[in-house]
C-alpha cells in the first residue's frame, strides 16, 4: 500500500468485506449515524466497498460528536487486510495507526474531541503526509515513507466505520474499540455507494443534546466480573461502590453460586425515590454500596448480614456485579424492573468504571452519554 492508498483509506470511513454484502440494511453515508449499540466490539457498525480505480478524490470531511474518551472511528485496508490503518480516540485525542508490510506506525495528537460538541473533521493528502484538521485547524500530521517499490493502484479498498477488519493483535497500541459517538454530514471522497450495516448493530437516533453518564433506557444491563474490578485494600474498609445520577428500577445485583442479592433503587428511602415510583428524582442522588466480610451496607445502613457467607472472599474469587437489573431470563430477573435513567458516574474503590469494559453490555445501554431531552421527560 503506497501513500496514496493510505490517504484514500484515511479519507473514507466506510467498509467492505471484499465487496460482499453485509447482513444488515443499507444506509446513506451522508445522514446522521449513531456508532454505538452493537453486539460485537470489533465488528464495524457499517461498511462499503469500492474499486480503487473509482476513487478520484483524496479529501473527506464529516462532523463528529462524542463524550467517549476511547474507541474506533474508522478503518481501511487493501490487499485483503495486509495493509491497513485505523483512526481512533485515546484519552479523547485522535490517534492513527498504520500497518504496511513489516512497518507499524502509531501517532497521537491534537485537541481532545470528547467534549460533547460537534466537530468538523477533515482528512486530506499533502504529498507524503496525511493531514487531520479539526474545525479548520491542523491538528495532526502523519508522514509515511517506504523503500518498497510503488505499486500501481488496483483491486479493492475495504473501509469501515466504528470498528476493524484485521485482528486486534496487529495493533501497535491496543485500545478499547467501542465508540459511543455520532457522525453526520459525511462526504467520503467521491464515493456515493451506500453503506451496509452490520446485522447486530441497532440503529438509534442521535440526541440533540447529551451529557456525561451511562444511559439505561429501561431494558438491558451491564455485567462485570468482580475479579476484574479494583481489589480489596483492607478488610475493615471493605469494597465500596458509589453511584451518582437519577434513576429508578433495579440499581444493581450481586450474584455467585447459590447467592443472589438485588438492590432496587426505588425501594430505598435514602435515594429520594418513592416506593414503586416510575418517575425519576428531580435532583441527582448518590448511592453508596459497601461490601464487608459478612455484611452488605447501603448508604451506611446494614442491608444484609450473614454469619456463613464471606462476601469479600466471594468478590475476590469472582462474582457477577450487574448494573441495571438481574442478568438472564429467570423468573427472578423478570420480576425485577430494569434500571431507567442516567448513571452519571460509577466508582468502585475510588476508580471510575467504564461500561465498555463490561463482560456483557446490552446494546440498548449507552456507555458514555445520556440524552438530556429523555431525562427531562422522565423527571416531569
Amino acid at each position: 500500500m503506497n501513500l496514496k492508498e493510505v490517504i484514500i483509506l484515511l479519507l473514507c470511513p466506510c467498509l467492505i468485506l471484499l465487496c460482499r454484502r453485509a447482513a444488515g440494511d443499507q444506509i446513506s453515508g451522508m445522514g446522521t449515524i449513531n456508532l454505538a449499540h452493537r453486539q460485537q466490539k470489533w465488528t464495524p457498525a457499517m461498511q462499503t466497498c469500492a474499486n480503487l480505480s473509482d476513487v478520484r478524490s483524496i479529501r473527506s470531511y464529516f462532523e463528529f460528536r462524542t463524550l467517549d474518551p476511547e474507541g474506533a472511528v474508522f478503518y481501511g485496508d487493501t490487499k485483503e487486510g495486509q495493509d491497513w490503518f485505523v483512526l481512533s480516540l485515546r484519552d479523547g485525542i485522535p490517534e492513527m495507526q498504520i500497518g504496511k508490510a513489516d512497518i507499524l506506525v502509531s501517532v497521537k495528537g491534537g485537541r481532545k474531541l470528547n467534549d460533547g460538541a460537534w466537530h468538523l473533521l477533515e482528512l486530506r493528502s499533502e504529498g507524503k503526509f496525511v493531514v487531520l484538521e479539526v474545525n479548520n485547524e491542523v491538528e495532526l500530521v502523519v508522514g509515511l515513507h517506504s523503500k518498497l517499490a510503488e505499486e500501481q493502484l488496483s483491486g479493492k479498498i475495504r473501509l469501515a466505520l466504528g470498528g476493524m477488519l484485521v485482528d486486534k493483535q496487529k495493533l501497535f497500541h491496543p485500545f478499547e474499540p467501542e465508540m459511543d459517538a455520532c457522525v453526520r454530514g459525511g462526504h467520503w471522497l467521491n464515493l456515493s455507494t451506500p453503506w451496509d450495516t452490520d446485522s447486530t448493530w441497532e440503529p438509534r437516533p442521535c440526541s440533540s443534546e447529551i451529557k456525561k453518564g451511562s444511559y439505561f433506557p429501561g431494558t438491558g444491563v451491564a455485567v462485570f466480573n468482580t475479579s476484574d474490578l479494583p481489589a480489596l485494600k483492607t478488610e475493615e474498609a471493605g469494597i465500596t461502590v458509589e453511584i451518582f445520577g437519577s434513576w429508578t428500577g433495579t440499581t444493581l445485583s450481586l450474584q455467585s453460586t447459590g447467592f443472589l442479592y438485588v438492590l432496587e433503587g426505588d425501594k430505598d428511602d435514602k435515594l429520594g425515590l418513592k416506593d414503586g415510583s416510575t418517575e425519576l428524582p428531580s435532583e441527582p442522588v448518590t448511592l453508596t454500596f459497601t461490601i464487608l466480610k459478612n455484611t452488605l451496607v447501603v448508604n451506611s445502613k446494614p442491608n444484609v448480614e450473614s454469619e456463613t457467607l464471606d462476601f469479600l472472599s466471594m468478590w475476590k474469587n469472582g462474582m457477577l456485579l450487574t448494573f441495571g437489573g438481574v442478568p438472564g431470563d429467570s423468573e427472578v430477573a423478570k420480576s425485577n424492573p430494569y434500571l431507567r435513567g442516567c448513571l452519571e458516574k460509577i466508582v468502585v474503590q475510588g476508580q471510575v468504571i467504564d461500561l465498555d469494559r463490561a463482560v456483557y453490555k446490552h446494546t440498548a445501554v449507552s456507555s458514555h452519554s445520556c440524552p438530556t431531552e429523555a431525562m427531562n421527560e422522565l423527571t416531569l
